[in-house]
């Protein structure tokens, strides 16, 4: 039953929780975490861990992509990023990074971002990726879907992912041709992930859509302080869960996969996304350190580049160290150590897949679907 409360006279609002407001109760019996399985299946792919990188150039050029599949996961590329405005992308990294650290990174984000997309520039890289044997998943907005996706599946494209920080089953421009995307979906030959969203209704209609997975959130942009959107994930993940529910009843067997952008930055977080019903997550900031990625521990979210309206902060990882004098890389872990471990960290920020794997074992659960009927508890109300 839905919590809502009287927030004024004639108005109320639901009460939602974040995944730092839930718990996960260990309830049945308890096994090794060697027995644990994370693999993850969409469509025809098959990963090792239900992890993907968030779509920003901070976490991937394209040795990152790599190393991302070789880690068992999928690496995202922004289509409509930096890989196909400027050729020297380690030039283009370096003036980022100077520039976050005079704390002018988001103009600089805006002063790249405005070069012309070089299609043919684009499509050499992802054919890069293709040709190294990782799994090619590319994002684009909803605004630009239908231009730029025959070019990056004919590029090397197995798997579309068309991303924004909030989207709808119709994208409505003044200026174009409303991007339905059944019609659109329909239309292609690989399989289409779309978000994000935060309610049953939208990801009931992306379902209807024929997306093969629906993204739960929008990563940590700052729509909630620019827009005043504000969706909890541990609530919005149940209530597009219970969609995926109703929609399989409704194809007679049709599954679409949930996966959480959002609020997650340690292997706890993991664990109570897949606990509150999701199949995989999206990781962005917890990644930033790694070695392999190319902003030298920096990170920006996609929506921080935004011409007219950017949402989304320049963020040091713990891999930098700021002081008075400067900005210093420290130790900065490997993709590998980051995803498997071993760790040294107590919070949970290192070895995530191992701290999911071990919040499964400790509940009992073999596979991720099981483990999404663990209970939960609610330990902190702001109420």
């Amino acid at each position: 039953m839905r919590d809502y409360v009287e927030i004024g006279i004639g108005r109320q609002a639901r009460r939602s929780y974040r995944l730092s407001q839930i718990g996960i109760v260990p309830s049945r019996r308890t096994r090794s975490s060697a027995e644990v399985d994370t693999t993850w299946h969409i469509d025809a792919y098959t990963f090792d861990i239900p992890v993907a990188s968030h779509p920003t150039d901070a976490l991937a050029d394209p040795d990152f992509i790599i190393a991302m599949d070789r880690q068992g996961g999928l690496g995202v590329i922004n289509a409509e990023g930096l890989w196909g405005r400027h050729r020297d992308l380690q030039a283009a990294y370096q003036e980022i990074t100077k520039a976050a650290q005079r704390g002018e990174a988001i103009q600089t984000l805006q002063e790249l971002h405005s070069a012309a997309l070089d299609v043919d520039l684009l499509s050499e890289r992802i054919r890069y990726v293709r040709d190294s044997g990782a799994t090619v998943a590319v994002r684009v907005s909803p605004q630009n879907a239908r231009e730029l996706a025959p070019h990056v599946i004919k590029a090397g494209a197995e798997i579309l992912f068309i991303q924004g920080t909030v989207i709808s089953a119709e994208h409505v421009s003044r200026d174009g041709e409303p991007l339905n995307l059944k019609e659109f979906i329909g239309s292609l030959d690989i399989p289409v992930i779309a978000g994000g969203v935060s309610d049953y209704t939208t990801a009931l209609h992306l379902m209807r859509s024929g997306a093969a997975g629906v993204i739960v959130g929008g990563g940590s942009h700052t729509n909630d302080l620019a827009l005043g959107l504000e969706s909890p994930m541990a609530t919005a993940i149940a209530d597009v869960a219970a969609a995926r529910r109703d929609y399989l009843d409704e194809t007679e067997g049709r599954y679409v996969h949930v996966i959480a952008d959002g609020e997650i930055y340690t292997s706890g977080d993991v664990a109570k996304a897949i606990a509150c019903g999701a199949d995989a997550v999206i990781l962005g900031e917890v990644l930033a350190p790694a070695q392999e990625t190319p902003a030298e521990g920096w990170y920006w979210q996609a929506a921080a580049a935004h011409p007219r309206f950017p949402r989304g902060f320049v963020l040091a990882s713990r891999a930098l160290e700021i002081s008075d004098q400067g900005c210093e890389t420290v130790d900065r872990p490997s993709l590998a150590h980051i995803l498997h471990g071993p760790s040294t960290q107590v919070w949970g920020g290192e070895n995530i897949v191992g701290g999911l794997r071990r919040a499964m074992a400790k509940c009992g659960f073999t596979d991720l679907k099981r483990f999404q009927k663990v209970d939960l508890n609610i330990i902190s109300d702001l109420s």
